[in-house]
């Protein structure tokens, strides 16, 4: 057993640094634990948008049972204040989701040479990681100026939070012409 490749730790640490350094990765470079924060925060700040989302969209289907009944003879169309407050509501959860979904498509820079050689990689990450940090900050604002709040606060509150969706859209511009 002992005379088995599987046995010999320095071969099959060799191997493994080998592989890492053909994919890329050193596990002992800054670049790449930048890196890897940059993947986790904004992972982070997508989940605190999610949880925002779906306050909202708790807000807006409340809303709708309470403004928006089923049509009666009586009353075959809705009040168009309470349609408008519906979507408000549907475009604010929109917006929030759309702004969830370019975070998590965000790129980070690559790990190549053309980047390493025409780019500091290190102070573009630190970079990038400060943008995250606003964005994951921003976020937990929002969720937790929304957290207990109904849909009638919501909407007498809706031109602040649209303004603080409007920053952190601003930020995801910002991060994007980093790469640039």
């Amino acid at each position: 057993m002992s005379g088995s490749p599987f046995y010999n730790v320095d071969a099959l640490e060799q191997i493994a640094i080998n592989l890492f350094y053909g994919w890329g990765y050193n596990f002992y470079r800054l670049e790449n634990q930048l890196r890897a924060d940059d993947l986790m925060v904004r992972e982070k700040a997508c989940w605190l948008l999610g949880l925002s989302r779906s306050m909202i969209e708790v807000a807006q289907s409340a809303y709708r049972r309470k403004y928006l009944p089923p049509p009666s003879r009586a009353k075959p169309l809705p009040d168009p204040d309470a349609v408008a407050g519906a979507q408000a509501l549907e475009a604010l959860s929109a917006s929030i989701g759309q702004l969830e979904g370019t975070i998590r498509t965000l790129p980070a820079p690559e790990n190549d040479r053309m980047t390493q050689r025409y780019r500091q990689e290190a102070e573009t990450l630190v970079a990038l990681g400060t943008c995250d940090r606003r964005l994951v900050g921003l976020a937990e604002t929002l969720r937790q100026t929304l957290d207990g709040h109904d849909h009638d606060w919501i909407l007498a509150n809706l031109a602040s939070i649209q303004d603080g969706v409007a920053l952190m859209t601003a930020i995801v511009r910002d991060r994007q012409s980093l790469l640039k």
